[in-house]
């Protein structure tokens, strides 16, 4: 036991190293995140009394924990069993494609991104690029909403800026979650994205599964009081018209609506409308062209960004003109109609 034992130097250095890690790994990192746990969710507390719609357990629970209870959920299963018969794979490999989609989907809210970052760069981006101008009734309107309702925007879809409008005029009222095409899946968008609640969908995914994987997670999220923005039109308008709603997302949330039970859910029209569209070029040339390919490039859209922010910076202030957001009488889903349908609806609010 009092024996010297000899050791080449490389070794010892690899047993500390191993041992500097388990200590870090069994003992100061759990302690290191529960401290900062506290402190994000009394900064969360703290928040919560200044905002007229409180952030919802939901969209504050850990991201692995809501993938979780995802893809273990009943329908989200079945769907899995459903695809390991129909497309004869064993279930696990199902399984797995379904977590893939889980992760893909799943956002990682951070309060502090959202409240602490994204509110303001889109009230400055609002305001270096447009004359904002709001409806005289907005906040009547929204001071009309039951608080124990889940709240959802549905907007038309003019411009990429439509975003940045809806997030900051809505920011005393709540965070708002939206439904993000393919076009945003690049670095470093992606990580941003996603810890301001937003979530990514495959717009022309037909499968089974997705489906059903991105159905539940919208009526999870419906379920736990998230408050949403939608774009029923499912893509930028290439003419400034309204077009065809798409049923997609307003159909998950009607077939997961329960009217004796649960939340009511409130639909709050919005319109938005610019005297001009930062894409006004692109969108007005596939329009020219009858397809919907715009060929932009995020390094485009930023160096556009920077060169606008440096002629402000030099004086030089340039603006794309007003920019209109009027917010609608808001929708109560239960008094709507017995049997609502999602295309009855989805007009209704539109128009």
């Amino acid at each position: 036991m009092t024996q010297i034992v000899e050791i080449p130097l490389w070794l010892f250095v690899l047993i500390l190293l191993f041992a500097a890690v388990t200590a870090l790994s069994h003992f100061l990192l759990p302690s290191v995140r529960w401290f900062f746990r506290r402190r994000l969710e009394r900064a969360v507390k703290r928040l919560n009394t200044r905002l007229t719609r409180p952030i919802e357990p939901f969209k504050l629970a850990r991201r692995y924990d809501m993938i979780q209870r995802l893809i273990y959920d009943p329908e989200v299963t079945r769907a899995i069993v459903n695809h390991a018969e129909r497309n004869n794979v064993p279930e696990n490999v199902a399984f797995e494609k379904a977590r893939r989609y889980a992760r893909e989907i799943v956002p990682s809210f951070s309060a502090l991104a959202y409240f602490g970052f994204a509110i303001r760069i889109a009230r400055w981006l609002g305001n270096t690029f447009y004359d904002v101008r709001t409806g005289p009734e907005n906040d009547e309107r929204l001071a009309k909403l039951s608080p124990d309702a889940t709240v959802i925007f549905i907007m038309n879809h003019r411009s990429n800026m439509d975003y940045v409008l809806v997030t900051y005029l809505a920011a005393r009222a709540s965070a708002l979650s939206y439904a993000v095409g393919e076009w945003a899946r690049v670095w470093p968008l992606t990580r941003l994205i996603k810890s301001m609640g937003a979530y990514f969908i495959r717009r022309k995914a037909r499968g089974a599964l997705y489906r059903r994987v991105l159905a539940r997670y919208v009526q999870m999220a419906t379920e736990g009081g998230v408050t949403q923005a939608v774009f029923p039109e499912g893509g930028l308008s290439l003419n400034g018209r309204l077009m065809p709603p798409k049923m997609g997302l307003l159909s998950y949330i009607l077939e997961g609506f329960d009217p004796n039970e649960g939340r009511d859910v409130m639909f709050v029209p919005v319109a938005i409308n610019y005297d001009r569209v930062l894409e006004d070029r692109v969108l007005i040339a596939a329009n020219e062209r009858g397809d919907r390919k715009f060929g932009g490039k995020v390094s485009v859209v930023f160096k556009f960004v920077v060169h606008r922010t440096w002629q402000r910076f030099r004086g030089k202030k340039f603006q794309f003109g007003t920019a209109a957001v009027t917010f609608g009488e808001p929708v109560s889903l239960r008094d709507y109609k017995t049997t609502p349908d999602a295309e009855s609806l989805a007009n209704d609010l539109m128009t």
